[in-house]
């Protein structure tokens, strides 16, 4: 799939890796788009969504059959991710048919690997490796309530292959988490989260920096990442932290649900 724009791929090879070789998850290539699932989160629509749909191809019917088929043999509640672009453009109409309901959307972004303005006082940010992995899933299990099927996910990250990941230091102690996924000249930056009794002393806006410089010394040529669509017209700490830091909006990209209690809210970015 490396034809896809950077805003698609970087996430979608980053949930590949996430989730290839552990029990219970799976991603697999149907209907022309990345199917993952992680059999432990059946309600959620973050971890069991289709990525890459519609873009390299048109979508067919058989294809949204093989995407229910596979589903459906797992027992999960999924999401199909639509971009602006995909093909046909009548697909929301056809997952309308097929009973989808309209989730809640994310805002795509991306940026070049142009240098980021002189740093702030704030937090001390840490490049981590394997050794500190319980303490990354430590704090980003607790900033989300993250259920502990997800801690094994986050206990892989600093060992795996293109993954480099951070921590902020607050207060004396570990106060935030995140990470960038590398894949050729693209870099994704997610899995950030922040303990709920140290938000607004800066940590997200330190760990954006020291990413999106680990990213330009790796080779990156774009940044993308991703977060809610604004409330009501109203951009989140997330989103005003993401344009901050140099990032522009792509585009907004819509979830489809196979069920009304699939579960959007969770972002990784």
């Amino acid at each position: 799939m490396s034809a896809l724009p950077p805003t698609e791929l970087g996430e979608l090879e980053a949930f590949r890796s996430l989730l290839e070789g552990m029990p219970g998850a799976h991603a697999r290539e149907l209907g022309g788009g990345l199917c993952t699932a992680l059999e432990a989160t059946p309600t959620s629509a973050l971890f069991n969504r289709v990525l890459g749909l519609g873009i390299l191809e048109p979508v067919t019917e058989r294809g949204l059959e093989e995407i229910a088929d596979f589903y459906e043999a797992l027992g999960v509640a999924y999401a199909i991710a639509i971009t602006p672009a995909a093909a046909p453009a009548d697909l929301p109409s056809l997952l309308g048919e097929r009973g989808f309901a309209q989730g809640y959307a994310w805002t795509k972004f991306r940026r070049g690997a142009d240098p980021v303005d002189a740093a702030a006082a704030g937090p001390v940010v840490e490049r981590i490796g394997p050794d500190e992995a319980p303490t990354f899933a430590d704090v980003f299990a607790r900033a989300y309530g993250a259920p502990p099927p997800i801690r094994p996910l986050l206990e892989r990250l600093p060992g795996l292959d293109g993954w480099h990941c951070f921590l902020a230091r607050a207060a004396d102690r570990p106060a935030a988490a995140a990470a960038v996924f590398v894949t050729g000249e693209v870099g994704w930056l997610g899995v950030a989260g922040t303990l709920p009794e140290l938000r607004g002393c800066g940590a997200q806006t330190a760990l954006l920096r020291a990413r999106i410089e680990a990213a330009r010394t790796l080779g990156c040529s774009v940044l993308v990442t991703e977060t809610g669509q604004p409330v009501d017209g109203r951009p989140g700490p997330s989103y005003r932290n993401i344009v901050r830091a140099g990032f522009e909006p792509a585009y907004v990209r819509q979830n489809y649900l196979s069920e009304p209690g699939a579960d959007t809210s969770g972002t990784l970015a």
